[in-house]
């Protein structure tokens, strides 16, 4: 046997058992370790027995069967046969999906909810129709519809649009004419001859109005300097009144303080003014009943009638 055949059957050799490697462990992986799902749908799509199961888009077992439900035949069953560490959930819902845009249709399964409660082993799992291709074309066919009639209204206000346009055209020709033209010229005409008749009286009108102004700044100016003149005057009076009012305010709080603080002795010379006041009420009607009593201690006694 020559060098080359040897080397060739080394490298079928070595072929053959990385094969037989690769077999039995994918054999051992969805054989001894997987458990058993199903779920239904409406229109399986396309869906075949050997399908991939894919959870959150991870290929994580096969389609084991694909049939009508015995209970209810409008609903087609489908067998499945998925790793044992895969945490499907009551949240987790199963629809067709794809793997890739070349590969057949697949069984696609959500991830659902961490706190959901975790599917035992031959549960149901809860699906959702996918839309079939009938009814994708069905509405594919009604948009068409809509689109023929808006393109046929927009086609309408289209040719509506073009006729005022040219509507607007024809207007702005009429407008633009020979006609037109030669009556603006003339009123430019006339408005540069008024201008020239005209221009002494606004040059005249321009230089009064500049003498007045000047003369209206002056004014100003004269009064802002007597207004100048004035204010500090004003100010220093106005400074010298409010010392005067401060200087009052504290007198009276001086003279608030002197009579809080002699308040009883005011008091008692109103008492003592009262009691002298009454004293010389008494002392007056003493003198009126007995004027005598301000030249003798005693009454004289009565005079005896003659006998």
């Amino acid at each position: 046997m020559t060098t080359e055949a040897k080397v060739g059957v080394f490298v079928l050799g070595c072929f053959s058992i990385l094969a037989f490697t690769l077999i039995y462990f994918i054999n051992a992986q969805f054989s001894g370790h997987t458990v058993p799902y199903r779920t239904y749908l409406r229109y399986a799509g396309g869906l075949e027995s050997g399908a991939s199961v894919l959870f959150g888009g991870i290929s994580v077992g096969k389609v084991t069967a694909v049939r009508p439900a015995t209970s209810d035949p409008t609903k087609i069953e489908i067998l499945l046969d998925v790793k044992g560490n895969t945490p499907l959930n009551e949240k987790s819902v199963a629809k067709l999906g794809l793997v890739s845009v070349m590969s057949g249709a697949a069984l696609s399964i959500t991830t659902g909810s961490n706190d959901a409660k975790r599917l035992l082993p031959g549960s149901v799992i809860p699906s959702q129709e996918a839309a079939s291709l009938d009814e994708i074309a069905g509405k594919m066919a009604v948009v068409a519809d809509n689109a023929n009639g808006l393109i046929t209204e927009v086609r309408g206000d289209l040719q509506g649009i073009s006729g005022d346009a040219r509507t607007l055209l024809a207007n702005l020709n009429t407008v633009t004419g020979q006609p037109n033209q030669q009556n603006i010229r003339a009123l430019l005409d006339n408005a540069n001859a008024l201008l020239a008749t005209e221009r002494p009286k606004i040059d005249r009108l321009t230089d009064q109005l500049n003498t007045l102004t000047q003369h209206a700044d002056d004014t100003v100016r004269n009064v802002n300097g007597t207004v100048s003149e004035v204010r500090e005057p004003v100010r220093k009076d106005l400074a010298e009144l409010q010392n005067t009012l401060l200087e009052a305010k504290q007198l009276l709080a001086d003279i608030q303080v002197l009579v809080r603080a002699n308040d009883f002795k005011i008091d008692d010379t109103i008492e003592n003014l009262r009691t002298a006041t009454e004293n010389l009420d008494q002392l007056t009607d003493s003198v009126k009943q007995r004027p005598w009593s301000l030249v003798r201690i005693k009454q004289p006694e009565d005079r005896k009638v003659p006998k």
